[in-house]
């Protein structure tokens, strides 16, 4: 395990970021471009090479930086903002400043170093395949919202440019759904992987290339943290002999409503899935807890299939 000697955090802003390092005083902001980010190692270039870097996810704007620290062999966590958040509250602390969350950020990593992942950049496939997909699932919003205003009342007078948007973005969804399929199909991992996840009920096309991109973690995790990942593994609620219901939270973004529909197919599909649905159902068990139940089960299938796949591959290349 990698020692550090330095913990520094740095809080991402659109136009700045603020710099702190845990137990110093000194803090400095620099322009979140190019040559404020040369600054930022000429400045720290003599901490940094001992330094487990911390930042938060900011919408994108920290991945000019992010990939700045890989491409010069800095350790670099990008934090998840829920955990940090939750973090800086429990010490009671109400102000909020981008310096202040620098130096919760450097605290962060101080106090959790051991148990957070490093991050690995992608590559420039994976970028693009990443911001097509997300592109799709807000023109598929703005579809739903067109034609959500095409059956509403009083639209005799916008009637013809709701439909002239429908068909617009439906155009620009089958040829963005065409770029992302093009660049599955010329990626031989990324292929073999995708017609893998295809082999189970209710995983189209589309679903499984949207599993890829958006889960990359896919088949390197096991069962529980996949369920945990995605959002779907039961939280208790006890406390003494008391036994409080079971739900489910978190979770990553946007993953939730592609195992929705997939687990809506499946179990109106003729497999286990439609017998491990009805099974619940038999039990009592309500058709939203069934679904979710069904939902969880496939992501954990999907997971354990990809895990097999690279194990595969793995003997294949030995």
């Amino acid at each position: 395990m990698k020692t550090y000697h330095n913990f520094i955090g740095i809080d991402i802003g659109k136009f700045n970021f603020a710099v702190a390092v845990y137990n110093n005083k000194e803090t400095r902001e620099f322009e979140n471009n190019p040559e404020g980010i040369a600054k930022f190692f000429e400045c720290y270039n003599s901490k940094l090479r001992e330094s487990l870097c911390v930042l938060e996810t900011t919408g994108g704007y920290e991945i000019e930086l992010l990939v700045a620290l890989c491409n010069n062999n800095i350790s670099v966590h990008r934090a998840s903002t829920r955990k940090v958040k939750n973090f800086i509250r429990s010490f009671g602390n109400d102000a909020k400043t981008d310096i202040l969350d620098a130096k919760a950020l450097a605290l962060y990593g101080a106090e959790r170093k051991d148990k957070l992942q490093l991050f690995v950049p992608k590559t420039t496939n994976d970028i693009e395949l990443y911001q097509l997909a997300m592109r799709k699932q807000d023109l598929i919003k703005m579809l739903i919202a067109e034609k959500t205003r095409l059956q509403g009342p009083n639209v005799e007078f916008t009637k013809a440019s709701c439909k002239f948007m429908i068909d617009a973005i439906s155009d620009q969804i089958k040829l963005i759904a065409n770029q992302i399929s093009s660049l599955i199909e010329g990626n031989m991992d990324l292929n073999s992987k995708k017609e893998t996840l295809k082999t189970i009920s209710g995983v189209g096309d589309n679903s499984a290339s949207q599993l890829l991109i958006l889960l990359p973690e896919l088949g390197t995790l096991n069962r529980k943290q996949i369920a945990s990942l995605t959002g779907l593994a039961p939280r208790s609620n006890d406390s003494g002999t008391y036994r409080g219901y079971r739900s489910i939270m978190n979770g990553r973004d946007n993953i939730k409503p592609i195992l929705f529909m997939v687990a809506m197919a499946a179990r109106r599909s003729k497999s286990e899935f439609k017998i491990f649905y009805e099974k619940l159902i038999s039990r009592g068990k309500k058709k939203m807890v069934a679904l979710t139940a069904l939902m969880r089960k496939i992501i954990v299938i999907a997971n354990a299939k990809i895990r097999d796949l690279i194990s595969q591959s793995k003997v294949v290349e030995i």
